[in-house]
């Protein structure tokens, strides 16, 4: 099964590369658990909005992706986006490690870790930097990202 897990993980950073967020999100189940340092928890149809959301947005958009690996049940991959970070107009190179959980075929768990400061000093400046490590900014960050998901659920 892990040739099919790994064609599954390839066909999602494929798609990312894309900016096929609806060919990203087929390969989820539809209860499907993602999170990352940003978004927290997302589930079911809030995991494939994220997705929508960025990938609509995106400026500047590049991603790479390898160590894809897998087993019956699990997997992993390592990748990098690089894009412009809308609000502030800084370039972010974001370096994430990707954890896999499967069920039927599709993608039922999602993991995303990355540095959150290191993020947060690319996309903020100097609030990043100073602060970009304090619970204030990383609530901060996590408020603003779920606001922005929320409003683009309700404008489309």
């Amino acid at each position: 099964m892990s040739d099919a897990h790994n064609a599954l993980i390839t066909e999602f950073y494929r798609a990312f590369q894309r900016l096929d967020a609806d060919a990203m999100s087929a390969c989820y189940t539809d209860d499907v658990v993602f999170s990352d340092p940003v978004f927290g928890e997302l589930r079911g149809r809030d995991a494939g909005d994220m997705w929508r959301m960025l990938t609509s947005r995106a400026q500047d958009f590049s991603l790479t992706f390898d160590s894809v690996r897998s087993d019956d049940a699990r997997g992993s991959a390592h990748w990098v986006a690089t894009y412009l970070f809308s609000a502030t107009g800084n370039t972010v190179v974001n370096d994430i490690q990707a954890r896999f959980v499967f069920r039927d075929g599709r993608i039922c768990a999602h993991h995303d870790s990355f540095d959150l400061w290191r993020w947060s000093r690319q996309a903020l400046g100097t609030k990043g930097l100073l602060l970009g490590w304090t619970p204030l900014v990383k609530n901060a960050v996590r408020a603003q990202a779920r606001k922005g998901l929320k409003a683009f659920q309700a404008g489309r």
